[in-house]
């Protein structure tokens, strides 16, 4: 059996920035690529006899898609800026409904931009090494 759905919550820890929990929309898509190495997929990568040319290639671990903002108290828009911003890397968890708990350093990557409307932003957050999965 295969089980999708809601990833329930994204947890950080910050060593100078604290801790937070953000929660996402529910019943929307969220990306995940837990990173390592890829092979270019270029049809060009022959030599004249046919032989293939392997390119590979180290890719950062990422996971995308909307979270609530909470403007008047949590401020998800400000967490996300402030840890954009830091240098330091946050270690971050990510728990699917079906059980599934992943986890990476990162941070906030791209775009930080709310919808006033929705009380919703998209999220990008991105790191180094591979994401894990810890259960």
């Amino acid at each position: 059996m295969f089980t999708g759905g809601d990833i329930l919550e994204i947890s950080y820890k910050h060593p100078t920035l604290g801790a937070g929990t953000w929660f996402p929309k529910s019943a929307e898509d969220f990306t995940v690529d837990p990173g390592g190495y890829r092979s270019g997929d270029d049809a060009n990568m022959v030599t004249s006899n046919g032989q293939m040319i392997d390119q590979m290639n180290r890719v950062r671990w990422s996971m995308e898609g909307p979270i609530a903002w909470d403007m008047a108290v949590n401020d998800e828009l400000n967490q996300a800026r402030l840890l954009a911003s830091s240098p330091v890397l946050a270690d971050w968890t990510i728990t699917h409904i079906n059980g599934t708990v992943w986890g990476g350093k990162g941070k906030p990557v791209g775009d930080i931009q709310g919808n006033t409307n929705s009380s919703q932003m998209s999220i990008k957050i991105s790191g180094g090494g591979q994401l894990t999965k810890i259960q």
